[in-house]
C-alpha cells in the first residue's frame, strides 16, 4: 500500500500546525491527521474522537511502525513542503478547508 497523496491545511495556532489528509493508492482518504509540535519537534497525530470518560480514541492509525513511520514522513515532508511555499512563513486557512469541520479537543 502506497500514500499517493498527502494534503496539508496550514494552521497557525500554538501546538495544531496543520490538518492532514493521506490517500491510499489513489482509491483511499484518510483526513483528519494532525501536525502537532511538541517539545521534540514535530509529530503526526491520527484522527480521533473523544469518549465519554474524556480520554481520546483513534478512529483510523498503523497496525505497526513500518506503516507509521512511513506516514510521518510523508506528512512531515509535505508539511515542510507547504510552509517552504512561502517563504517559511505560516499561512492560516480561513473557511472552506476540507478539515474545517473537525473539532479538535485533543489539542
Amino acid at each position: 500500500m502506497e500514500i499517493s497523496e498527502v494534503r496539508i491545511t496550514l494552521r497557525n495556532e500554538e501546538k495544531l500546525k496543520a490538518f492532514a489528509s493521506i490517500t491510499f493508492d489513489d482509491c483511499f482518504v484518510v483526513r483528519g491527521l494532525k501536525v502537532i509540535s511538541g517539545s521534540q519537534g514535530y509529530f503526526v497525530s491520527m484522527p480521533s474522537r473523544k469518549r465519554k470518560d474524556g480520554s481520546y480514541q483513534d478512529i483510523a492509525h498503523p497496525i505497526n511502525n513500518e506503516m507509521r513511520k512511513k506516514i510521518e514522513d510523508k506528512v512531515l515532508d509535505a508539511f515542510e513542503s507547504e510552509l517552504s511555499k512561502d517563504g517559511a512563513a505560516v499561512k492560516v486557512a480561513v473557511g472552506g478547508g476540507e478539515d474545517e469541520d473537525i473539532a479538535d479537543e485533543s489539542v
